[in-house]
């Protein structure tokens, strides 16, 4: 039809994965790597074929399979689902940076692409020249980008550094480049990956609205992949659903959340591990690991998901093999990037041979949204690490709706709800006067 904006059928990518064979380095040195290099042109002179030969170590990676769907001028579409899901190779694809393996896709209409930090900027050209560089590519001509130029410095909020060279940018400054530039040149099609996520508060406030601005006003289309379920509830009409290279479902945004929310929260709320052959699982000829898991607590049991305000047990179990020892467990709990969040420590008890339990409280309040991994210690004496049980689970915390209307991530690692007293300054003032003519 006229009015549409992407058409995709049965697009599907695949990737070749090597896997380096046991016993076999992947670090040459220049004499062996000249002398495979003969060999192997010896033997393609001497004997030459036609067949393609597969290295055994190889493996088919699908990053998307069969996905097809239709988006119209003017939607502003949501693209959820888990990492790995296949979410970035589906807009790089659509941003034409990368051929699909099968299938088909039709653009009605110019786009601009923000995938990741830097895309489409060369390091050694300062901004003002790399505003005119990404224009250029988009097949602007020189007075349409002098007609923007002002208005994308003024965005971006990088007057002061114009002239020098990015790769002296912060990522911060760099996201906002280009974003000014993407949303400013008046593409047909905006793409904005996750990268949002790099700028501060205000600054991911304002590309927000903008995105609304381009949407409703201008009448473009906008595809928009985030993890901020909220973001997306406010800024999107329509949801995407992927999971594991396929499309899940493609309608209205609250209830394809809801949908990825729950099928989320089957996979992960699953959050328990559990070794069931005391002879193969992790551990040593003192303490072997047998179970670990993350209980959310919620006063409501129709809550569906663990968000900011859910209480958490994480639940450790394991087998001691030493009679009368003085053990305590160490908690670490590490952010996605591998950030530590914070070590807590048991008490020490005297144990008896067999199998131990420790249980540690998180309250609700406390961990921002994100995702986080469990590492583990169990010690003996204080001091003598028996085993160090790394990455051990994984649990996502999400977001909730706020009253307010920016939707970004909070800063810092942790967003505790603290006490808070305010006064109004002026009653403060009456008090102190009337203490002093008292």
């Amino acid at each position: 039809m006229s009015d549409t904006a992407i058409r995709v059928d049965n697009l599907s990518k695949k990737y070749i994965l090597s896997h380096q064979q046991e016993g076999y380095s992947s670090y040459k040195s220049l004499r062996e790597s000249i002398s495979n290099g003969v060999s192997s042109l010896s033997k393609k002179l001497l004997k030459p074929s036609s067949k393609k030969t597969y290295n055994s170590a190889c493996e088919e990676f699908w990053a998307l399979k069969d996905v097809s769907f239709e988006i119209k001028q003017g939607d502003r579409i949501g693209i959820i689902g888990s990492n790995g899901a296949g979410k970035s190779t589906l807009l790089k694809i659509l941003s034409r940076v990368t051929e699909p393996t099968n299938g088909r896709i039709a653009i009605k209409g110019r786009v601009a692409s923000l995938l990741e930090v830097g895309t489409g900027f060369h390091p050694e050209l300062t901004g003002r020249e790399n505003i005119y560089l990404n224009s250029a590519i988009l097949g602007m001509g020189r007075a349409e980008i002098k007609k923007k130029f002002d208005e994308i410095v003024s965005f971006a909020e990088v007057e002061k550094f114009l002239d020098t060279p990015v790769k002296r940018y912060s990522s911060g400054m760099y996201v906002r480049l280009a974003f000014a530039v993407a949303a400013h040149l008046e593409p047909e099609i905006l793409i904005i990956d996750e990268v949002l996520a790099v700028g501060d508060a205000k600054f991911q406030k304002k590309c927000l609205g903008k995105m609304s601005d381009v949407s409703d006003k201008e009448g473009r289309t906008v595809l928009f992949v985030s993890h901020n379920m909220a973001a997306l509830k406010s800024l999107c009409d329509r949801a995407i659903l992927l999971k594991s290279g396929c499309l899940i479902t493609d309608g209205e945004t609250h209830d394809v959340i809801s949908h990825y929310i729950e099928s989320d929260n089957n996979d992960s709320l699953s959050l328990l591990r559990t070794w069931d052959d005391i002879e193969t699982a992790p551990g040593n000829d003192k303490v072997r690991l047998y179970q670990i898991g993350v209980v959310p607590e919620h006063d409501d049991s129709s809550l569906n998901q663990i968000t900011v305000i859910t209480p958490l047990k994480i639940e450790f179990e394991y087998w001691n093999y030493l009679e009368g020892a003085y053990l305590n467990l160490s908690l670490n709990l590490y952010t996605s990037e591998g950030t530590c969040v914070f070590n807590s420590i048991s008490s020490s008890i005297t144990c008896p041979s067999g199998l131990i339990r420790g249980v540690c409280y998180i309250p609700g309040n406390f961990l921002n949204d994100g995702s986080y991994q469990i590492t583990m210690m169990i010690v003996q004496d204080t001091s003598t690490v028996l085993y160090i049980c790394e990455n051990l689970l994984s649990f996502t915390v999400h977001d909730v709706e706020r009253d307010s209307n920016w939707y970004g991530k909070w800063q810092g690692i942790v967003r505790p709800n603290l006490e808070w007293q305010v006064e109004f300054k002026n009653k403060l003032e009456a008090k102190q006067t009337k203490k002093i003519n008292d």
